[in-house]
């Protein structure tokens, strides 16, 4: 799966993995009940609701994607520890690379393991990478029944209200 990035970025979204729609699609977040691209919309990162295909447009906003692990699988419980700790590794060195302002891990399950941080919480982590603070967000998967688009908006907001200081 291609990365959306560019150096400088205000936010770089971290998925877990691509999910088989996005392998197959080549866009991120493309399976239809997946919540990243409303959230992203109702949060007021982006005017308007982009479609997955439209992912290209998100660097014009200061924005851009990419995952922990590359590999693509069904479910994301189908990792390895060992994939999300090397993806932690990879991510560190892109990170450092790009620069971008924050680094938004999409689903705080993800980042305990990337980063061996049991007890993070989502938000902001202590955690900095280079000069690029950390924040890790709610899955946007529609199995996450634990937070509604509506809730995940509002800590989307926290995180866009951040970057823009």
């Amino acid at each position: 799966m291609p990365d959306v990035v560019a150096d400088g970025l205000r936010v770089l979204f971290c998925g877990i993995n691509p999910g088989l729609m996005t392998a197959a699609t080549g866009h991120h977040f493309a399976r239809p009940g997946n919540r990243f691209w409303p959230v992203l919309h109702l949060s007021g990162f982006t005017p308007r609701l982009l479609k997955p295909s439209e992912q290209g447009e998100l660097p014009s906003y200061g924005l851009g994607i990419t995952n922990v692990v590359a590999r693509a699988t069904a479910r994301a419980d189908e990792l390895t520890a060992e994939e999300y700790v090397e993806g932690g590794r990879l991510l560190t060195a892109k990170v450092e690379r790009l620069r971008p302002r924050w680094l938004a891990v999409v689903g705080v399950t993800a980042y305990r393991a990337a980063f061996g941080d049991r007890k993070a919480v989502v938000g902001p982590q202590e955690r900095t990478i280079g000069t690029s603070r950390v924040w890790a967000l709610p899955n946007p998967s529609g199995l996450n029944a634990h937070w509604t688009a509506a809730t995940m908006a509002e800590e989307f907001a926290r995180l866009r209200v951040a970057a823009e200081d």
